[in-house]
């Protein structure tokens, strides 16, 4: 369907994604079954957490399908958050009143991005923007090379922007200007989106659509490490897909990742070595507490497993095919979204559905973010929503 050297970038990425979407799910189109391949339905189960509202605000006109990388951001005292249409505001974490809005005009994807007091945000024309974190004032805006669709990575007065196109982009947090960029070749095919980088020490790690996961110096972007932690395999374009989309997460000396149609890896911060792998294919996202991982799969299977040796410890299939987030722990509960706007509540220890809420109508696409006591949400709707647990404690 696609040839050719088209660079699937932008809209065409757009395209492909729908496209590989569409023909993994079975519809027709390589004979799959449509009724094993439709998305679960909401079981009854028993409560054992009472989850409320704690608030809601409108943010602004909505995103829906194009599957951008617009969450929640806090700086411990606000919460961040924009809307397609261009619109970022600020908001305080516990009642959700609103400190400032700014109307950028631009058309946001990714973001926003909070350290200290600059908030940064990307664009599906390859724009990033710095605002004031006190008064939401512009600071610069600049221009990189494509779109932007993983939250750029703020340290060392640098801003870290990844860019549909293969390249890990440097620029000035004081004016904009670029410091350095590094770039990885990118597939004629791959799935819409891309994991933000992290930074570590005086490293940043990224992942990249040609399954490589890399470490540069932050100073000059010169390489620390490259490793193949994906290989593409298979005698299709789409068979070949292997992008590592999903954020990558950092827990003392290790760096966890896994890939779309690939594996999860365990590899050492320092250098890059594999520690250990599993196959599992995911482009959602990793959740890690203390000791344990939770992947999404592609399917929407939800998974955890030890920290340390990979080790299941538990799987549900019950979100089956509902297009989850990627997973967020919240006390001793890990936490998803999914396609219809619901929040489904799951104990980190076995796994047990402990309630469900809903965060209006609209796909959730980012996954939630948690601030103290309070877990919050973006919607491809343009809606920002805050949660609490009420459940009434045990004083015995």
């Amino acid at each position: 369907m696609l040839t050719g050297g088209l660079r699937a970038t932008g809209f065409l990425r757009l395209l492909v994604c729908a496209w590989v979407a569409w023909s993994l799910a079975g519809c027709g189109m390589f004979g799959g079954d449509e009724e094993e391949d439709q998305p679960a339905e909401l079981v009854k189960y028993k409560p054992t957490l009472k989850i409320k509202k704690a608030w809601s605000r409108n943010l602004g006109d909505g995103a829906e399908r194009l599957r951008l990388a617009l969450g929640a951001a806090s700086d411990g005292t606000n919460i961040f958050a924009a809307a397609h249409d261009g619109r970022v505001a600020a908001f305080t974490a516990d009642k959700g009143k609103r400190q400032w809005l700014t109307k950028t005009r631009l058309p946001l994807s990714a973001g926003p991005s909070v350290d200290g007091d600059v908030v940064v945000l990307g664009s599906s024309n390859g724009d990033v923007i710095a605002l004031n974190a006190v008064d939401g004032r512009e600071r610069w805006r600049t221009t990189v090379s494509s779109e932007v669709l993983a939250a750029p990575a703020l340290t060392s007065g640098l801003v870290l922007v990844r860019t549909v196109d293969g390249k890990l982009v440097a620029l000035d947090i004081t004016d904009g200007a670029q410091a350095w960029f590094v770039q990885q070749s990118v597939p004629r095919l791959s799935v819409r989106g891309t994991g933000e980088p992290v930074v570590t020490g005086n490293a940043v790690i990224c992942g990249f659509d040609n399954g490589r996961l890399a470490a540069y110096d932050i100073s000059d972007g010169s390489l620390l490490w490259d490793v193949l932690v994906s290989p593409p395999a298979g005698r299709t374009e789409v068979d070949r897909l292997s992008d590592l989309n999903a954020s990558i997460r950092i827990v003392g000396d290790d760096v966890y990742v896994v890939g779309y149609q690939g594996v999860l890896a365990a590899a050492a911060v320092e250098s890059g070595q594999i520690l250990w792998n599993r196959e599992i294919s995911s482009h959602s996202g990793i959740g890690v507490d203390f000791n344990n991982l939770y992947i999404a799969r592609a399917d929407s299977e939800l998974i955890a497993l030890t920290r340390r040796a990979g080790r299941e410890l538990w799987r549900h299939g019950m979100l089956s095919n509902r297009d989850i987030t990627g997973p967020t722990p919240f006390g001793s509960s890990v936490v998803v979204g999914d396609y219809e706007g619901y929040l489904h509540w799951f104990d980190a220890a076995t796994g047990t559905l402990q309630d469900r809420v809903r965060a209006g109508g609209e796909r959730i696409t980012s996954a939630p973010l948690v601030v103290n006591d309070t877990l919050y949400v973006v919607t491809d709707g343009g809606e920002l929503f805050a949660f609490r647990d009420r459940t009434p404690q045990d004083e015995s």
